[in-house]
């Protein structure tokens, strides 16, 4: 596969003379290099993205058309889903089972959403009714392209943090300039390759390979018109304050410290297994864990002591292994921010129930134990810090009231679950949690084309997916005129 910067339709080795080194996180082995975009290379893709959406037809294409355009990319993309699937193995580190699902077969279902669905329904005219009596001050409201996008995407969930951005991006009409994290390029350009299979016109795609300064050039550059980020919300509040010069529109994908609601009336046989994955998935490497497990204090120690179990009975190691459920951090100072949390968790009180470590015999890779602790009070910074590691901690409560209260009292508001044997007390609890997302009782399983995907304060601005996520590349116009 290509392994050079995408721009205008070509592909570049870059104006510089650095590379960037991809790391295989479960060996710490050199996987491949890839160009390090100097400020030079982001300016040739800006400007291309700029001239395909001014002068070239995609900004001028209608729906029906773009959906045409991105059939042929999906059905592209389908037919290499297996060598998507083992690039994420490789280069995020992800478990095999997760990469086929939620890393892979997510963003494919989405884009076939979009295609199918969002853009043959979607209104992108709508009349207005008249002021005035009838024929007289009538009018549109158009939903037109807001122009090129700069796409900056972070480690964790590459393929699907990309599509999720090149997709209702391109479905709106805009062009994009994508920056994937340097640590993880290689399913973006993988994209890239499949966009000119799938003659996406040249400029309307491009991707950039690069570090901070990279992303720097990009979220200041005078021809972009939105920046779209997905990271920590420490980077996001710095993209905001680059993008403000220019008053630029800014969807930010951020953080959480999301809380499980365990009630006292909740079926632990299905809870807990549910509440391990929670925070051990993609080894606690997910914007949306449920990092808080919250629960009632009647079931608190048993939920303690089967939560314990479960994570003891999680497999650790080859994330190539389909029979694995926990592979190895991103590098190693991923690792080394883990273990001064769980450090942080023994110095503040907390009780060390399970884990802590690294697990024993995986010498190579950047692999930690799951990890949980009890006897933790909401406002100790294990509680409150997203950790971005398999690191849970279990908090009581006495009521549904003060459990809403604990999982609202976080600076964050992405995602949540609540477990209750009545729906109804469940979906009540639902109401009262400040959060963009909540399962109730495991919900039915996979992503929700339908479901927006955003958070609520510091998790974030804007949505993904669906109709919520095309309106974000949207600009609103009124074109009213008078009947003489």
């Amino acid at each position: 596969m290509e392994r050079r910067l995408y721009i205008d339709g070509k592909w570049s080795e870059g104006s510089g003379d650095t590379a960037l080194a991809v790391i295989n996180p479960a060996t710490g082995e050199e996987l491949a290099n890839v160009p390090q975009a100097t400020v030079a290379d982001i300016e040739d893709a800006v400007l291309a993205a700029r001239r395909a959406f001014d002068e070239g037809p995609w900004g001028r294409t209608g729906p029906a058309e773009r959906a045409g355009v991105l059939r042929r990319f999906s059905d592209l993309l389908v037919a290499r889903k297996a060598e998507v699937v083992d690039l994420t193995i490789a280069e995020a580190g992800s478990p095999r089972k997760l990469a086929e699902t939620l890393q892979v077969q997510s963003p494919l279902d989405h884009l076939a959403d979009m295609v199918e669905r969002v853009l043959a329904t979607f209104p992108f005219s709508r009349p207005m009714p008249p002021t005035f009596g009838v024929g007289i001050g009538q009018g549109v409201v158009l939903r037109e392209a807001t122009g090129v996008v700069a796409a900056i995407t972070p480690f964790n969930y590459p393929f699907l943090t990309n599509m999720s951005k090149v997709v209702p991006a391109l479905a709106a009409g805009c062009t994009i300039v994508l920056k994937p994290s340097p640590y993880t390029p290689l399913t973006a350009l993988l994209i890239a390759e499949i966009a000119e299979q799938a003659e996406i016109p040249p400029g309307v795609l491009n991707v950039v390979t690069g570090d901070i300064a990279a992303g720097e050039r990009l979220t200041t550059h005078t021809g972009v018109d939105v920046v779209t980020f997905t990271g920590s919300d420490a980077v996001g509040a710095k993209i905001m304050a680059q993008a403000a010069p220019g008053i630029k529109k800014v969807v930010l994908e951020l953080g959480g410290k999301s809380a499980n609601i365990i009630l006292d009336d909740a079926d632990l046989d299905r809870a807990i297994p549910h509440a391990a994955l929670g925070f051990t998935r993609h080894s606690g490497q997910g914007c949306a864990c449920l990092t808080r497990v919250l629960a009632h204090r009647s079931r608190y120690e048993e939920t303690v002591e089967r939560l314990s179990g479960a994570l003891a009975g999680l497999k650790v190691g080859d994330p190539g292994d389909p029979a694995t459920d926990m592979g190895p951090l991103i590098r190693e100072t991923q690792r080394d921010r883990v273990e001064r949390y769980v450090r942080i968790g023994q110095e503040e009180g907390a009780r060390l129930v399970h884990g802590g470590g690294r697990p024993a015999g995986l010498d190579s890779g950047f692999f930690h134990e799951p990890t949980l602790f009890a006897d933790v009070s909401n406002s100790m910074r294990i509680a409150q810090e997203e950790i971005f590691g398999p690191v849970g901690v279990v908090i009581p409560f006495d009521d549904d009231t003060e459990a809403a209260a604990i999982a609202n009292d976080s600076v964050f508001g992405l995602s949540g679950a609540v477990w209750a044997r009545d729906p109804k007390r469940a979906f009540a609890v639902a109401q009262q949690v400040r959060t963009g997302m909540l399962v109730l009782n495991g919900g039915g399983g996979g992503t929700n084309p339908h479901g927006p995907f955003g958070g609520y304060k510091r998790s974030g601005i804007g949505r993904e997916f669906g109709e919520a996520g095309l309106e974000e590349y949207l600009e609103t116009k009124a074109v009213v005129w008078g009947v003489r």
